[in-house]
């Protein structure tokens, strides 16, 4: 049984995901305490809730204290299960965090697992839906890990209502680990606004104040269709697509924030990240973590990956992750952020 601290390091919602995670990818049951103590709200709320549920459904665990507001649970996994599976978090809590839960175990099953998730799909404290079908799911792909991805329709805070499809192929025979230490040749940059349900002169707005920040061109800049039903909602995408990696930066709209504003916003993180030639963005250096490191405990050896910055959130992840499997993260700072190099033993 694995002794898992949930106040230590950014003591969020990411300590509970991995350990779920690995729990079911390794098949070691783990105790859970002082759950998200380090939020406002501790304990599960419905999205994390739902993450437990998801997971226990999967590998059909056992779970001791899997209740809304619970502060401390028992995951006792059994094996994993590839299938068809339906998951609706019910609020506008992400699904997008619930399919990153099961993700890992469903890739290492032993035939294709189709998911149908219910939720939001674009909201400030997870990675968008975007951000998975661009950024991430290539990445894993390229590990020999293949999913397919579908927007069905979007969710935003507070209605939430969105809905994704995801078929994840088997990969255990086919994980090779590799370095990603630069991003590549340059290949294409934009930006697009959701706004369902709202006036189309906030999407214009957020467009014009991007494209002035980063000095992109009219046909950079695009204003999403809406899906019948959608919204209402706002998130703006900035897209920057590498040979070796793509990253997505978000902004989301809200009461009392100007269309501007919210531009800015994303200005600034493009910025921040195109100042650095370090191959990775903050959230996916942190979200990059778990799957390499099973790769390479099933492969054995070492890789290494540039990031513009390791976060706490990111530091706290690797702890996790070390509990659950024979690998270290070793990481070093650089002139353009962090070199990170993970190797079993």
């Amino acid at each position: 049984m694995i002794d898992i601290d949930g106040s230590v390091g950014e003591g969020g919602g990411q300590i509970l995901r991995t350990s779920l995670a690995l729990s079911m990818c390794t098949g070691q049951p783990f105790t859970l305490t002082k759950i998200r103590a380090g939020r406002a709200k501790p304990g599960l709320m419905r999205q994390h809730l739902t993450c437990v549920n998801a997971a226990a459904e999967v590998c059909g665990a056992e779970v001791q204290g899997a209740e809304l507001n619970s502060q401390s649970m028992v995951f006792t996994p059994g094996p994993v299960r590839a299938g068809d599976y339906v998951f609706n978090v019910g609020t506008a809590g992400s699904c997008t965090l619930v399919l990153q839960t099961v993700w890992p175990a469903l890739m290492l099953a032993d035939a294709p697992s189709r998911l149908k998730l219910g939720g939001g799909t674009h909201n400030p404290m997870a990675p968008p839906f975007h951000f998975l079908e661009r950024a991430y799911a290539p990445l894993l792909a390229k590990l020999g890990a293949k999913a397919d991805l579908a927007l069905r329709r979007l969710g935003f805070y507070p209605a939430g209502g969105g809905e994704i499809d995801a078929t994840i192929w088997p990969a255990k025979e086919s994980l090779k680990p590799f370095d990603l230490n630069d991003r590549g040749a340059k290949l294409e940059s934009y930006a697009e606004c959701f706004a369902p349900a709202l006036p189309r002169s906030v999407a214009r707005r957020e467009l014009e104040q991007l494209g002035t920040g980063l000095g992109w061109g009219d046909d950079q800049l695009r204003e999403a269709a809406s899906r019948q039903n959608e919204g209402p909602g706002n998130a703006l995408l900035a897209t920057l697509a590498y040979e070796n990696v793509c990253e997505v930066f978000t902004g989301f709209g809200e009461k009392g924030v100007s269309a501007e504003q919210v531009a800015r916003n994303v200005v600034r993180e493009v910025r921040a990240y195109q100042v650095s030639d370090a191959a990775l963005g903050a959230h996916l250096a942190d979200q990059w973590a778990l799957p390499l490191a099973l790769a390479l405990w099933q492969r054995g050896g070492k890789a290494s990956y540039t990031c513009t910055e390791l976060t706490p959130h990111a530091t706290t992840n690797f702890d996790v992750i070390e509990r659950f499997l024979p690998v270290r993260f070793s990481p070093v700072a650089t002139a353009s952020g962090f070199a990170v190099k993970v190797q079993v033993g």
